[in-house]
């Protein structure tokens, strides 16, 4: 077998070379290398706008790729262990949307953990597939949802032999992987494909401290965030195919549904690089996440105060191993709530986290990072703990422990006719709209599902806590669209 190259970047090579003929535009973009936005230009530097380009011969299209853009996914895909690779311009999103609807028609049936993010949820209302909820297991001190435990999968399987794929994140936004390789094994053994989300795990593959990627793993198909962990520019992803039960052509067919004529070159070379800096360097860039990391963990749980959690969780409930570089910082023994300790943290001291809960905070330690940061982070939360600790720890508020019963699909939810109640009169109703703080962007309530009490007492809480609540037309969240006719008079 020949050899793969992964120190190529041909689409990175062939739009340095379109560069260097100093072309005379007459397509578009209308900027024309930028001298149609000069205030950007002399900002970002010249460069920037003279490489984003429309597609053209030399330099492939996204949509039917034969040339550069197809020896780049080649690499990539080559990279992450798969068959095939379709590089991405409008994030993990679109390839979750896309692997759902290659796989599902409507009305039939998927697996996924009740944690999975909203983009999974669009892909029901967009292929008429129908949901299976399994209940992500909740760790009590933390406050937050876990992994699905290979039991409850099992369970899932059994009560719903038809269905078509089970859905997996891998990790969870703080780093918690599941047992997916058995439940890889699983689902094949009764004729199921495993689908992942990614979007946090693009690193795992190269460095064998982290947990198992999708594709190792065995699973079908892997939508990857390059942007998040790997390197490449915000809004850059790509999606990984390796199965013989699903066809290359039917996955780009579907992204062609939805995916721009006019992808970013500056994206797409970005995933070029990140794709080569991962396959060639990964092991050892990715020994210096970990060291950054461990010291931080280290350092913050000496404070006190502070929890910085990470493999001792791994054997709990639903934690089959660890993602390390998710610095996960537990903050309610302070006093505080994880919102609280973010605003403080970006007003006093410049530092911008990743997300924040109730009880935790997180921070993402990546390719990026230096010791420098780390020691300054380390002393802000010492600070911090000077000046804002309190004697009582908050009580945690944790999800609803139930799933919402599914009334009708999301898809028809989406397309009934709907009306607007304020939020506490939804109580009984059935939900016409989302609602999830974001990040994670993980819905509280969805589509087509009937509306407790129990969830509007916590959408109110996280409301009192300012947390980024989306997902309904009220930006504010004080109403909420619900299925029936408006009345009349």
């Amino acid at each position: 077998m020949k050899e793969i190259d992964q120190s190529k970047t041909p689409l990175f090579d062939a739009l340095k070379a379109y560069h260097e003929r100093e072309v005379i535009p007459f397509d578009v973009p209308g900027h024309k290398h930028g001298k149609g936005l000069a205030e950007l230009a002399e900002y970002l530097g010249p460069k920037v706008l003279e490489v984003d380009v429309n597609a053209m011969e030399c330099l492939d299209n996204i949509c039917n790729p034969i040339g550069v853009i197809k020896e780049a996914e080649d690499l990539a895909a080559k990279a992450y262990g798969g068959e095939h690779a379709y590089f991405l311009v409008n994030g993990t999103s679109s390839g979750v949307q896309a692997m759902i609807l290659a796989c599902c028609n409507p009305g039939d049936k998927i697996i996924l953990p009740r944690n999975a993010h909203k983009s999974a949820i669009s892909a029901m209302i967009l292929s008429g597939a129908i949901p299976i909820y399994i209940q992500p297991e909740i760790q009590d001190r933390l406050g937050i949802a876990m992994g699905v435990s290979l039991e409850s999968v099992k369970n899932a399987i059994e009560e719903h032999p038809d269905a078509k794929a089970i859905f997996m994140i891998n990790p969870t936004y703080y780093g918690v992987v599941s047992d997916l390789q058995s439940i890889v094994t699983l689902a094949h053994q009764k004729g199921m494909l495993v689908l992942a989300d990614e979007a946090h795990g693009a690193h795992m593959h190269f460095h064998e401290e982290f947990p198992l990627s999708a594709i190792a793993a065995g699973a079908d198909m892997s939508a990857i965030s390059i942007h998040k962990t790997g390197g490449s520019l915000t809004q850059s992803s790509l999606l990984v195919l390796n199965s013989k039960k699903v066809a290359a052509e039917s996955v780009k067919s579907v992204l062609n549904l939805t995916q721009t004529t006019s992808a970013s070159y500056l994206l797409m070379i970005s995933l070029d690089i990140a794709r080569k800096q991962l396959a060639t360097k990964g092991k050892e860039l990715l020994d210096g996440v970990l060291e950054l990391s461990r010291y931080a963990r280290n350092q913050i749980n000496e404070i006190g105060g502070y929890y910085a959690f990470a493999k001792e969780l791994i054997g709990t409930p639903g934690t089959y191993d660890f993602d390390e570089s998710k610095l996960g910082i537990n903050v309610k023994d302070l006093g505080l709530t994880g919102y609280e300790i973010e605003r403080i943290l970006k007003i006093e001291y410049n530092i911008q986290v990743e997300i924040a809960d109730l009880s935790n905070i997180l921070c993402i330690i990546s390719l990026g990072d230096q010791r420098k940061s780390i020691d300054i982070l380390i002393q802000a939360l010492k600070d911090i703990k000077k000046k804002y600790g309190k004697q009582q720890a908050k009580d945690i508020i944790t999800p609803p422990l139930r799933n919402p019963e599914l009334i009708v699909s999301p898809r028809d939810a989406y397309y009934s006719l709907k009306r607007v109640v304020k939020l506490r009169d939804a109580i009984g109703e059935v939900s016409g709209e989302s609602i999830m703080a974001y990040p994670p962007g993980i819905p509280v309530i969805t589509p087509g599902e009937k509306i407790t009490e129990e969830i509007v007492d916590y959408i109110e809480a996280l409301k009192e806590q300012r947390s980024m609540l989306q997902g309904t037309e009220d930006p504010y969240v004080n109403n909420i669209k619900i299925l029936g006719q408006q009345p009349v008079g």
